[in-house]
């Protein structure tokens, strides 16, 4: 009599998850300093990346506008530089691109 393997799921021989890809964790970080992004979702406000952060209309980054990625902040927080000004970003609101504007696959 052979004893489950405590790494595989026993009804699908599946590997599990490791312990430390809990749901609750963040992501490894999908940007680095220097990355050429562009926003990919509407946003209803742009948070500046100041000491003291203001929140500031949208229109001030326009949608095939491209920024450059100047700090990785807290969780998947990125300070993206823009023409005018540097906000503070999700990185689910962003893509990476070329600094020509073309998508990188």
């Amino acid at each position: 009599m052979s004893t489950p393997d405590p790494t595989t799921n026993a009804t699908t021989d599946q590997p599990m998850d490791s312990p430390s890809s809990g749901g609750g964790e963040p992501k490894a970080a999908a940007f680095s300093m220097g990355d050429w992004v562009r926003i990919t979702a509407r946003l209803t406000y742009l948070k500046t990346a100041d000491p003291m952060p203001m929140l500031r209309p949208p229109d001030l980054v326009d949608g095939d506008e491209v920024g450059q990625v100047m700090g990785l902040r807290a969780i998947s927080q990125l300070a993206v530089r823009f023409r005018r000004g540097t906000f503070l970003l999700d990185a689910d609101q962003l893509s990476a691109c070329t600094p020509e504007g073309l998508l990188r696959g």
